[in-house]
């Protein structure tokens, strides 16, 4: 496969490629039982003649040492279920259902079914009720949580609000029956209503909702201040702890991905008490409840970088009481476990950098409640970690002693922990480890509980290399990190020159089908975290502010001249490959360094910050990068507009040579497809060899045909356009 890029018919090998790639299953999710000896895993697979992903369970048993004594025979289909939940005492299940209601499929239902081990015991349809909108089943707002006495279930839905209606409309006579409350407002059918951004589309207000289920009977909490999400039931059932967003109704800014919006952790009680629990311009996310009773969260100043190094925060369950009682609010004690890492912190056994994980695992305690267990990007990996929550001691049990690679905890019961374990090389696998005894962490021992899908040997044998670099600078940042991944035959390749996007984010030794791919067809890849990567210290994270453009593209070149000096890469075929900011490096790079790059495929390139903080649902990111905070109050200053331009690569677009493709999102909020298109207008009337590739998808481009079109189309690109 490596002279993919030589052959005349090179597509026909490319496209066999990636479907050998895609029958390679993912693990997507995980749980123990309550005795810790059965797995319930989730898996995913792309579908290509379905045109979408399959989902599907595979159970394990195992025995006192963990050995696998039975498995499924075959996996279980569960692509309809959108959330699940298992019963305290194990007794039911709970599902969050969608149905299509039409031939179409334009219109959707929700249903809420709960199963015993026998039998379906309830199917609600929750449409039909009328309560509410949609049930969020999103990473950010998304919950299905129960009650301890298993009585009750607490999900989180859209609010439902009065339907509207021209002022000019004939109707059938009054109704003097009908409900004063249902009756349709008019001439308010065509009021914006802000949502929550990129891939939150039409979710608006949320409301909590909690089902008796002894009668089916609903009710819909709606005064809870700003957008509840992230619901689950305290330990006592009488009351609901989750998070809740800020909410402006105009000017609101896009959640996903975004970290640092200003957000509460608060107490419902079931007679609808509202209660604040975390303190003022915070950012909070996931909280946990440890089985004593105590209440875990991860928090952040709110504002500035989307992303950034957070807080492990514990309040006792004695204090959650006092809460509840409390009538004029409440003296918190919340205390830290983990703090804040600026750079970097010594551990038993070895370094720590922060945590920057977007949620903890559900269930993260050990037995007695003393020790909390999560995973969180470091460097070039994701890693694993016991924390004892009374002194902090933090120690490393990361399945990394045979072979490097990132481990990912996904369940811990009964003192087991069940996590997923893979590299480059490699695809996620199932493990499972007895948690140690206290000091003895390190000890730990992870046994395999699935086999490894099946790669391709020049995936499993390639060349596998992190790299530290360092600027020669005075800067209080200078050091930043990369990944090698290459074909390992003795031969000279082209080479992926490819940042990630964010820029708040990282590469890690994860399992990529993109660098799989790109690896079967020829092609090394070089993939750079920049200053400002996430898992290095958020001192790093916050140099970059103010830095774009500049720093980060200095960066990449330094990573491409160490890269060409240390590994087998022909400098004619240097290649450029990013998405979001990662397209927006690879833009600045064909025009800061015309001469140096052969070809490039932006997907959803940033272009121009001064018209995208015009446009797009994250106006903050563009001034929080160029420097200064975020406000939209008072006079615009030319300045910062004339420096959120010269930061963009379009101040270099009359220097790009080189042919480049653009592969862009028609509902991309983040970055509207727009600023790809007066980029290719640019190139073009400059005399550049442009393509851009519009697709109906969102700023991700992630739905299935999407991801095939435009990875076989940007390979189809870099192939044709490199030299011979």
């Amino acid at each position: 496969m490596g002279d993919i890029w030589r052959m005349n018919s090179h597509m026909e090998a490319v496209v066999r490629v990636y479907k050998t790639l895609t029958k390679i299953p993912s693990i997507v999710g995980g749980r123990l039982n309550c005795k810790g000896n059965r797995i319930t895993s989730r898996w995913s697979i792309r579908n290509l003649d379905k045109g979408k992903n399959t989902q599907y369970l595979i159970d394990y048993i195992l025995d006192e040492n963990l050995g696998v004594v039975a498995h499924s025979q075959f996996g279980v289909d569960i692509s309809h279920e959108l959330l699940t939940s298992i019963s305290p005492k194990e007794n039911f299940k709970a599902v969050v259902r969608e149905e299509k209601d039409d031939k179409d499929g334009a219109k959707k239902k929700f249903f809420l079914e709960v199963w015993s081990s026998t039998s379906l015991k309830h199917s609600i349809d929750l449409t039909a009720l009328d309560i509410h909108g949609d049930v969020y089943t999103d990473s950010e707002f998304g919950s299905l949580d129960w009650s301890p006495d298993e009585s009750k279930i607490v999900y989180v839905a859209e609010k439902k609000i009065k339907k509207s209606e021209p002022f000019i409309k004939r109707k059938p006579a009054e109704d003097k029956n009908v409900d004063p409350d249902n009756k349709h407002i008019p001439g308010q059918e065509h009021i914006h209503r802000d949502d929550w951004g990129e891939q939150l589309t039409g979710k608006i207000e949320t409301v909590v909702v909690v089902c008796k289920l002894a009668d089916e009977t609903f009710t819909v909490y709606d005064t809870v201040p700003g957008c509840p999400g992230q619901v689950r039931f305290s330990p006592s059932g009488d009351s609901i702890i989750g998070i809740t967003w800020e909410a402006k109704m105009l000017g609101r800014l896009g959640l996903i991905y975004c970290t640092n919006r200003p957000s509460f952790v608060f107490c419902l009680t079931l007679t609808g008490t509202f209660i604040t629990v975390s303190s003022g311009n915070k950012a909070v996310r996931s909280p946990r409840i440890a089985p004593n009773g105590d209440l875990f969260w991860l928090q952040r100043e709110a504002h500035g970088p989307h992303h950034a190094c957070h807080q492990l925060v514990r309040l006792a369950s004695d204090d959650i009481k006092n809460l509840l009682g409390s009538e004029d609010g409440f003296d918190h004690k919340v205390s830290v476990v983990i703090d804040i890492v600026k750079t970097e912190q010594e551990i038993s056994n070895g370094v720590f950098y922060g945590i920057y994980c977007q949620s903890l695992p559900a269930k993260c305690f050990s037995a007695d409640s003393k020790r909390l267990v999560f995973s969180t990007q470091q460097q070039t990996e994701i890693r694993s970690y016991v924390v004892d929550i009374e002194s902090g001691r933090i120690v490393d049990i990361s399945n990394n002693k045979k072979t490097s690679g990132s481990t990912t905890v996904l369940n811990v019961q009964a003192d087991t922990i069940l996590a997923t374990f893979s590299s480059m090389t490699t695809p996620g696998q199932l493990f499972v480890a007895k948690l140690p005894n206290v000091d003895k962490e390190s000890t730990i021992e992870w046994v395999r509980v699935s086999s490894p899908s099946e790669v391709p040997s020049t995936v499993a044998n390639a060349k596998l290399q992190y790299m530290a670099l360092k600027q020669d600078t005075q800067d209080s940042v200078s050091t930043f990190t990369a990944i090698y991944f290459g074909p390992d035959e003795g031969k000279v390749y082209p080479l992926v020159v490819w940042p990630h996007g964010g820029p708040h984010s990282a590469f890690s030794n994860s399992y990529s089908l993109e660098a799989a791919f790109f690896n079967m067809i020829g092609f090394a890849c070089l993939m750079i975290n920049y200053r400002g990567s996430s898992g290095t210290g958020d001192s790093s994270l916050f140099y970059l502010p103010s830095r774009v453009g500049t720093a980060d593209v200095d960066d990449c070149k330094l990573a491409t001249q160490k890269a060409l000096d240390q590994f087998p890469i022909d400098d004619k075929r240097l290649l450029l490959y990013g998405g979001s900011h990662g397209g927006f490096l690879v833009c600045h790079l064909s025009g800061v360094y015309p001469e140096l790059y052969a070809v490039t495929v932006a997907r959803n390139p940033v272009i121009d910050l001064a018209s995208m903080s015009n446009t797009s649902d994250i106006a903050d990111w563009c001034a929080v990068e160029a420097g200064w905070p975020f406000t939209e109050e008072g006079p615009l200053e030319e300045d910062q507009l004339l420096t959120l331009r010269r930061v963009s690569p379009i101040t270099h677009v009359q220097n790009v040579l080189i042919p480049t493709a653009l592969m862009l999102g028609s509902k991309d909020k983040r970055v509207p497809h727009y600023q790809g298109l007066e980029y290719a207008r640019r190139l073009k009337a400059n005399g550049v060899k442009v393509a851009v590739y519009m697709y109906e998808d969102n700023h991700a481009l992630s739905s299935l045909p999407v991801e095939t079109d435009n990875l076989l189309n940007a390979a189809d690109w870099l192939i044709t356009h490199i030299k011979p």
